[in-house]
């Protein structure tokens, strides 16, 4: 029996029983996806798409040096889904997409609404890469392992479900730089994209994830990623995001391991598109800590939605989470959707959050504007020294931030965002918001 098209088959199966996302979930509700035909490949549009152009050479994962440094140990496996034993190999110690929690219980809401993405996921996935970064075990390496990867992805085909699984071992630190720029080909068919990244950190390792995604204007992308953190391990993540017809960012993060760290940073600019983001940050070991902060801005009639949740379990003890959103629109009228929302189940925490919508203050406007600067390029200054701050809170090494060119990354989302803005600058706040 082929085991690999009788998995396909069961996750159809189990998504014919428990249906695609409603309408008013509440995880999705001011972003809803596109019906499940098209993650599918099997909506009209999918069906009459041509394209004429040669395959993008070197399509799906590929695994670059960064800047120039060692990779370090890596062992990567590029694996055929359809293979049954290779399928095994790729979703070897992975949870099934059930929507309970680790009990067998009914999961929570949230988890229960994103669960059918995980099984079109598991139907239509037909290649992933697995990578185990680390040599040796901790207690025979010397002084502590620094492993530098840069990972791009480009699409394979219109209708794809790839997947990355990554496993850092014991007191290993790793840099990594994820990028999703579409390459210009002659042919700017539209890509459907329902991507799945499984990460895990063993005790005392160290993950530093830049991630850009920039989907084409057309293309409908899900990026979903899960994180299980262990004992003493510290995750920062660096997220640069643009609007496309329809794109989520959705990260989980357990924290089960005591004294295990997260931190979030997020720059969403959606011109005249689409982009959400949702966070959910799990706290079920003692003495963890995670922050969750985003800065979105929209132009035209964009709409921009972060959705942050941080959940403290019964016995997470000592406990520090904190929450920062934050909404700029930048002309037109956009809509910027701001969610924070803490769940706490035990008494000795620390907890903050908050969001804060609105134009840019007059006054520093003003003041850039002082330097010689055209009104254009006195946003960008300002946004560009917001999206700095932003991410050396979350990565917490300027040397790190440095070589990794962040600011000119930054520099260039934030121009290429404000170039597609109408020529009418936003003076006042006036666009829908939540």
């Amino acid at each position: 029996m082929d085991t690999a098209r009788a998995d396909i088959l069961a996750a159809r199966h189990r998504l014919e029983d428990s249906g695609w996302i409603p309408r008013n979930a509440d995880a999705f509700r001011h972003l809803p996806p596109p019906p499940v035909a098209v993650w599918l490949g099997e909506a009209p549009e999918a069906a009459s798409a041509s394209c004429d152009a040669p395959p993008l050479n070197c399509a799906g994962w590929t695994l670059h040096l960064l800047g120039g440094r060692p990779q370090g140990c890596v062992d990567a496996r590029w694996l055929d889904a359809a293979d049954p034993a290779q399928r095994q190999e790729l979703f070897a110690g992975l949870r099934l997409p059930t929507g309970t929690d680790n009990a067998g219980g009914r999961g929570d809401t949230a988890q229960q609404d994103a669960a059918p993405f995980a099984w079109v996921h598991r139907a239509l996935c037909r290649r992933g890469l697995r990578l185990r970064i680390g040599g040796e075990p901790a207690s025979q390496r010397g002084s502590a392992e620094t492993v530098w990867i840069q990972l791009r992805h480009q699409p394979r085909s219109a209708v794809e479900a790839p997947m990355l699984v990554i496993d850092v071992q014991e007191g290993v630190h790793c840099v990594l730089v994820e990028t999703h720029h579409r390459e210009q080909v002659a042919c700017e068919q539209p890509v459907v994209q329902n991507l799945h990244a499984h990460i895990r950190l063993a005790a005392g390792a160290t993950l530093q994830h830049l991630r850009s995604v920039r989907p084409g204007a057309a293309d409908q992308v899900a990026h979903h990623l899960q994180l299980e953190l262990g004992q003493g391990a510290r995750y920062e993540q660096g997220l640069i995001a643009t609007g496309g017809r329809y794109h989520l960012q959705r990260q989980e993060v357990e924290l089960t391991g005591d004294r295990a760290q997260a931190h979030s940073a997020g720059l969403l600019l959606a011109a005249t598109a689409n982009v959400e983001q949702q966070v959910r940050m799990l706290h079920t070991g003692e003495r963890t800590h995670s922050t969750i902060e985003t800065l979105a801005l929209a132009s035209g009639a964009a709409r921009a939605v972060v959705n942050a949740h941080t959940r403290i379990a019964p016995h997470a003890a000592d406990a520090e989470v904190r929450q920062r959103l934050t909404g700029v629109p930048t002309s037109g009228q956009p809509r910027l959707v701001l969610r924070p929302h803490l769940e706490i189940h035990h008494d000795q925490v620390q907890a903050a959050h908050g969001a804060t919508w609105g134009a840019l203050p007059e006054d520093a406007l003003f003041y850039a504007r002082q330097r010689g600067l055209d009104e254009r390029s006195a946003r960008g200054l300002i946004i560009e020294g917001m999206a700095t701050a932003l991410f050396a809170r979350a990565l917490g090494d300027p040397p790190l931030i440095d070589s990794l060119d962040l600011t000119a990354l930054l520099r260039q989302a934030v121009a290429q965002h404000l170039g597609g803005d109408p020529a009418a600058s936003m003076t006042q706040p006036e666009a829908a918001h939540g």
